[in-house]
């Protein structure tokens, strides 16, 4: 197995792995293709590299995770940390979210990041450039303190890195009110757009402007909290926050 500090480099803040030469994506390993992480379609913009995947989900800290309640689909936007191929999450234990998982024989995450507004002479080929990730994997509950406590460290350093060490940990009565499951990744496939507009050859001598408008994440201005102690300085997690951006290729 490919060691990943000999593929990635890291950015001050986000582990962010630069996977791209020449040709677009390296081959690592990969996933498998199954029935379930198979992309249809576009399955030209598809990658199921191991190492890609894990990229993506190192360079974000929200993920979308789907799940059944009372018979209605739910989709709830979550923090996650990982480690290998573990995927982590927190909630409440009376989060129905959480408990809903639980009872699922497999789940699925999925991470987005949207890269720019694709802007074509006709309005049927607007797009958007993305970078986006689902992993599947069975579920399991964290129930050892030790574990949990891992776990939440991974989610809140995926957060913003180098917080756990700079803020209090959880207490006995804050880890016993909270529940952390585990997703061990089984499967899972990356999809990615980072082009220009494709438009129809009839349309190519319209005077309208095509191209892509890139969006990028920075962090903003630091609003320190009014009931903060006098004295504090802006801590290290905050000063070196980078946000990984990605545009046309």
């Amino acid at each position: 197995m490919i060691d990943e500090k000999t593929i990635g480099e890291w950015t001050n803040s986000k582990k962010y792995f630069q996977l791209r030469s020449n040709s677009k994506y390296r081959r690592m390993e990969s996933f498998e293709k199954t029935p379930l992480n198979k992309v249809v379609r576009g399955p030209k913009r598809a990658h199921y590299d191991k190492a890609l995947v894990n990229e993506i989900l190192d360079s974000h800290f929200v993920c979308h995770v789907p799940y059944v309640y009372e018979g209605t689909s739910i989709v709830i936007p979550t923090g996650y940390g990982r480690k290998g191929d573990t995927i982590f999450l927190h909630g409440s234990i009376k989060n129905r979210m959480m408990s809903s998982l639980l009872d699922q024989e497999k789940v699925s995450i999925t991470v987005t990041h949207i890269d720019g507004l694709v802007l074509a002479r006709s309005v049927f080929h607007h797009s958007v450039n993305y970078r986006s990730v689902a992993v599947f994997g069975k579920p399991r509950l964290i129930e050892d303190d030790a574990g949990k406590m891992e776990a939440l460290e991974l989610i809140t350093d995926n957060f913003i890195a180098g917080r756990w060490a700079e803020a209090r940990i959880p207490n006995q009565k804050e880890l016993d009110g909270t529940l952390v499951i585990a997703i061990d990744i089984t499967d899972a496939s990356v999809k990615i757009r980072d082009e220009g507009a494709n438009d129809e050859k009839a349309d190519m001598d319209l005077d309208v402007w095509a191209g892509v408008l890139e969006l990028e994440t920075h962090p903003g201005k630091v609003v320190k909290n009014a009931d903060c102690k006098e004295g504090l300085e802006t801590p290290e997690s905050v000063k070196n926050f980078k946000f990984v951006n990605h545009g046309v290729q």
